[in-house]
Formats: C-alpha cells, structure tokens, sequence
C-alpha cells in the first residue's frame, strides 16, 4: 500500500520559517516526479514545487521562488519543502504528490499518489 504522510505544518508568523516532510512508503518513488500542491479556503489545489526523484531535478512556482526549497532524503524516503519569508499568502493545506514519468505537469489530474495534507497558517 502506498502512502505519502505529511507533517511539519503549523502556525507562524509573517518572515518565519517551515519545513514540511513527506514520507513515503509502499514503493521505491526513482522514476517518478515529487510535488508539493496547495490549497486556500475556497480556492483550488495550486501546484507549488517538483522534484525528479531521479537526477533531483527541481521547478518551482515564481511566488516562491527563492524562498521555498523542495528537497528529498533517498535513505529516509522522504521529501522535503523548506518555506523560508513566509507570507500570509502562503496559508494552505500543503499537500504531498507523486507522478509516475519524468514529463512534469502541474495538474492535479496527472498525479498519482496524495497524502492527506498538512496545515500551514501564516500570520501578519
């Protein structure tokens, strides 16, 4: 069974700084694409930041650039996101995804693999 389990979310203030985690399990990800997605209250899931498993190959979204870094630890099987001069803006369930290939694409329709989302809150 395959899981992807998100932690390290929580409440900070504007210019504070986060590092979610993915975990993953079930299967070996080489060969498939990491993200990070997101969603506000009443908006839709947004991608953020990818990383090829293999070659660690990253993207990111031009609003983060530059203070978001995705990053993985192969022996933990785990992906990181470290969020640096968090904005209110940045307030959202982030969420874990995986994709099967190395083609990026930023749809949520073309990922296979969600955890279940962890929470992050930044106050002004």
């Amino acid at each position: 069974q395959v899981q992807l389990v998100e932690s390290g979310g929580g409440l900070v203030q504007a210019g504070g700084s986060l590092r979610l985690s993915c975990t993953t399990s079930g299967r070996t990800f080489s060969g498939y694409i990491m993200a990070w997605f997101r969603q506000a209250p009443g908006k839709e899931r947004e991608f953020v930041a990818a990383m090829w498993w293999t070659g660690g190959n990253t993207y990111y979204i031009d609003s983060v650039k530059g203070r978001f870094t995705i990053s993985r630890d192969n022996a933990k099987s785990t992906v990181y996101l470290q969020m640096n001069s968090l904005k209110p803006e940045d307030t959202a369930v982030y969420y874990c995804a995986a994709r099967r290939g190395v083609v990026l694409a930023t749809e949520v329709s073309n990922f296979d693999y969600w955890g279940q989302g962890t929470q992050v809150t930044v106050s002004s």
